[in-house]
Formats: structure tokens, sequence, C-alpha cells
């Protein structure tokens, strides 16, 4: 790992990503967690509810704010930080965020904790992350729909550090490039 590697963290919500990004970020002399849901609460006026079914303007949303997380990443790498971005990225949405991320070379690492883990974890913090959504079914849909890019953990029974050191291990097993995204079947949806 070097200092300015660029990061990108997913899974769904209850995975981990918030607390594995920070403790990712904290390894490194000089690294930024940029939260992509940080760009979602910018909007003050006008925002649409991201309950199921998705408007075309929460859709419309939801693209920008993953434009200004990959953005902000990109700016704070080019400062000289390691940048960790997080966020939901559901199927074809964590390609889009790859292709706009790849010539940075990104380290793309998927949390995918079991659906029980994941379903308890969310009934233990204070954020609920579920109020519109059914656990198993995003949980089923983020599996079967997003692309196999980067570097899957299954964090059901590893804690924060042990995740991370997991993450920092291999560094080359997370790295994607633009050959990887040549080979990603695109889902059709997701």
């Amino acid at each position: 790992m070097s200092q300015g590697d660029l990061f990108v963290l997913t899974g769904v919500m209850a995975a981990g990503k918030s607390s594995v990004a920070e403790a990712l970020a904290r390894r490194f002399e000089r690294a930024a967690h940029v939260r992509g849901d940080a760009f979602r609460r910018f909007i003050v006026s006008g925002r649409d509810p991201m309950g199921p079914p998705l408007s075309e303007e929460a859709e419309r949303q939801l693209a920008l704010r993953r434009a200004l997380g990959a953005d902000a990443a990109l700016a704070y790498r080019a400062a000289g930080f390691t940048a960790v971005l997080q966020d939901l990225y559901l199927g074809r949405h964590l390609v889009e965020v790859v292709e706009r991320l790849v010539g940075a070379s990104p380290h793309v690492v998927v949390l995918c904790p079991s659906v029980e883990a994941v379903a308890e974890r969310e009934a233990r913090r204070e954020k609920r992350g579920y109020r519109h959504w059914d656990v198993e079914g995003l949980w089923r849909t983020f599996m079967e729909e997003t692309p196999r890019l980067g570097l899957w953990i299954d964090t059901t029974t590893l804690d924060v550090d042990e995740t991370v050191t997991a993450i920092l291990d291999d560094p080359e097993a997370s790295r994607v490039d633009a050959s990887d995204l040549e080979r990603v079947e695109r889902p059709s949806h997701g």
C-alpha cells in the first residue's frame, strides 16, 4: 500500500462499511474517509425519498451522489491523501463508480457478511437503514446483481480490525483496472 491510494468500499446497509472505512483510513498517515451518504444530506430542499420503488428523481439524485463521491475521492487523492470512498453501490452502480475512478487504479472492497449477520447488526445499531427495505431482499439483490470486482470479504465473523487487516494483507487482490471492467458482465438492472 502506498500513500495516495484510492479505495472503494461497499456492501449492503449494516455490513460495516462506515466502521471499516474509518478504521482503514486511519491506518494511513494522510487519509480522507469520503462518505457517499453525506452528499445526499447536502440536499436540504427537494430531496426525494430513497424508499422503494425509487422515483426517477431519486435515481437522478443517487447518480449525482455517486459522481460527487467519486470526484471528491479523486480530489483528495490528487492532494496526496489516501481516499476511502464508502457507500452502497449495488449492481451496475459499482461499475459506474469504478469507471469514473479507473485511472486511479482503485482498490475495490466489498463487505459481504451473511444475511443473518446483517439482520443482527441492523437490530443492534441506532441508525436504521432498513425502514423501507427488506434485509433479505436487499442482501440477495446485492449479491446477485453486483459484479464481482475487487476483493469480496465475508465479514460475518470478522471484527473491524480483522477486516482492515484482510484488506491490507493483499492489496493487489482488491486492485481494479480497465481490463477488469472489460471482463465484467453488465447487469441490465440493479
